[in-house]
C-alpha cells in the first residue's frame, strides 16, 4: 500500500529506504531548480540521504519540490510508471487518443525497448491537449532514450532530464484535472506512490 511510507504528519518516515534512488541528494538537486524554500532545506545539510531530504520537504509543505525531487531521483522506468499511475487515475475514457497514450506508456514500462518507445512517442503526439496527463506520461516514455527525430533522420538524443520533466508534468497536471481544490491532497498521494515505487513497490493503493 503506497501510504505505508508516509507518517501521520505528512512527511516520509526517515527509516524508509528508497532503494531505487541511487544518486545522492546533492546530485539530484543539481538536475532541477529547487524553490527558495526548498533550497533553504537543502543548503544546511546537502549530504542528507534522499529519504531524509524528502521528509524535510514534505514536512515544510513543499510538495512541488518533493515531486520534482522524486521525478529526477527515480530511474526512468520507475518514474514513467509513476506518471502512468497519475495519468491513468484521471484519463478521459471518452478520448481514444488519451487512453492509447496511457496504454503506450504502460507498455513501455513493462518492456522498455525501442519499439515501445517509438509507439509512445506517436501516441503522445496524437493527443492534441497539451495539458493532458496522458500525453505527458507517454512523452516521458518517448524521451527516455533513443532519438527524438524520425527513424530515418539523424539521431537527436533527448536531454538527460527530459523524462523527469515530463513525469513532473503528468503528476502535476493530474492533480488539478478534476476538483483542483483537492490538489494538495493529490500531491500527498502522488508522493506516497513515488515513495512506494522507490522502495520497489508498484505505487498502487490496496485494492487497485
Amino acid at each position: 500500500m503506497a501510504d505505508s511510507s508516509i507518517s501521520a504528519r505528512g512527511g516520509v518516515k526517515t527509516d524508509t529506504a528508497l532503494t531505487k534512488i541511487t544518486k545522492p541528494t546533492a546530485e539530484i538537486c543539481t538536475l532541477f531548480p529547487l524553490s527558495p524554500e526548498g533550497r533553504a532545506q537543502f543548503d544546511p545539510d546537502p549530504a542528507l540521504p534522499p529519504a531524509a531530504f524528502l521528509d524535510r520537504l514534505c514536512n515544510e509543505g513543499l510538495a512541488i519540490d518533493a515531486i520534482r525531487f522524486m521525478a529526477h531521483g527515480l530511474p526512468s522506468r520507475e518514474a514513467v510508471s509513476w506518471a502512468c499511475l497519475a495519468a491513468r487515475a484521471v484519463v478521459d475514457t471518452a478520448s481514444a487518443e488519451e487512453t492509447h497514450a496511457v496504454e503506450a506508456a504502460e507498455a513501455w514500462v513493462y518492456r522498455p525497448d525501442e519499439d515501445h518507445r517509438r509507439t509512445a512517442m506517436i501516441a503522445a503526439e496524437a493527443v492534441g491537449n497539451n495539458e493532458s496527463p496522458a500525453r505527458w506520461a507517454a512523452t516521458a516514455a518517448a524521451w527516455s532514450g533513443g532519438s527524438l527525430a524520425p527513424p530515418e533522420a539523424p539521431v537527436v538524443p533527448p536531454g538527460g532530464t527530459l523524462t523527469a520533466q515530463a513525469v513532473v508534468g503528468a503528476v502535476l497536471l493530474a492533480a488539478v484535472r478534476r476538483e483542483p481544490e483537492r490538489a494538495a491532497e493529490r500531491h500527498r498521494r502522488a508522493i506516497a506512490q513515488a515513495v512506494d515505487i522507490a522502495r520497489g513497490g508498484t505505487g498502487r493503493q490496496a485494492g487497485e
